[in-house]
């Protein structure tokens, strides 16, 4: 018997990208899958091909996490069908590379509200669920951009450095109740993320052979479902780039700053 066999992973964004990807892994470790997003085609797609090839169940919910007044009543729905969740991956989110005077009110909005409101209200969902039973694990996706900033991400990377400040909190908060808090801190990955992002095509086209591929983000993922595991940083030397942000910014600012102009 596997660590996932028989639990219950909910994965939002699960539509595409690392989101899917993830669905797909865990469910062939023997998970039971919660598929949320806005496309319930594309979620519907994903859970018949689940279902065809593991040996487990899937099932599909629509949600779009802006709706925050939608979230509690889907969790409470989905754990009806699929029963308690023990592993809540918050995957949905988006940005939009702009610099911060061009940056409209509305898309500055639209993006806490799913990067941030929409991911802090879904955890709240399963929390006390989670207390009660003292088993689960929220993984929350966050980004190297929410430890290094770079021009043209500066709403992105405020979002992301929220979701980072708020996982460090709850996790010492729900350390009493053996709940894990894992925060996952990619570099830029290849889904259609960018397809927003980056209208141009210009950031994807300068930094194509450092990006991440889905799958491996995935494997990384789903093999820190359910352990202690503090962070995933992907790719390592980026990581070690903002660790030296970190202690030395002026340097670091000086030296990287044509690097920092690639979008």
């Amino acid at each position: 018997m596997g660590r996932l066999q028989g639990k219950c992973v909910a994965i939002t964004g699960a539509s595409g990208g690392i989101g899917r990807e993830t669905a797909i892994r865990a469910a062939s470790e023997g998970a039971r899958v919660v598929l949320l997003a806005r496309s319930i085609d594309k979620l519907n797609e994903l859970k018949e091909e689940i279902s065809s090839q593991y040996q487990t169940e899937a099932f599909a919910f629509k949600l779009d996490v802006a709706d925050t007044a939608k979230i509690k009543p889907v969790f409470a729905e989905a754990a009806d069908i699929a029963g308690e969740i023990d592993v809540l991956v918050n995957n949905a989110g988006f940005g939009v590379f702009k610099e911060a005077h061009e940056a409209g009110l509305e898309e500055v909005k639209a993006m806490f509200d799913v990067n941030v409101l929409g991911l802090i209200a879904c955890t709240q969902a399963v929390i006390p669920s989670m207390i009660r039973r003292k088993h689960g694990h929220i993984i929350n996706i966050a980004s190297q951009a929410g430890k290094i900033a770079t021009p043209k991400s500066s709403v992105y990377s405020a979002t992301k450095h929220a979701v980072l400040g708020y996982s460090n909190s709850l996790r010492l908060e729900l350390m009493r109740n053996d709940v894990f808090v894992t925060t996952v801190n990619p570099g830029p990955i290849a889904t259609n993320f960018f397809n927003i992002a980056d209208e141009s095509g210009t950031y994807v086209k300068n930094i194509q052979k450092f990006m991440l591929k889905p799958d491996y983000v995935a494997e990384n993922i789903v093999s820190a479902m359910l352990t202690k595991k503090r962070e995933i940083n992907l790719p390592g030397w980026m990581n070690l780039g903002s660790l030296l942000y970190t202690l030395f910014p002026r340097t670091v600012e000086a030296v990287g700053k044509n690097a920092f102009f690639k979008k």
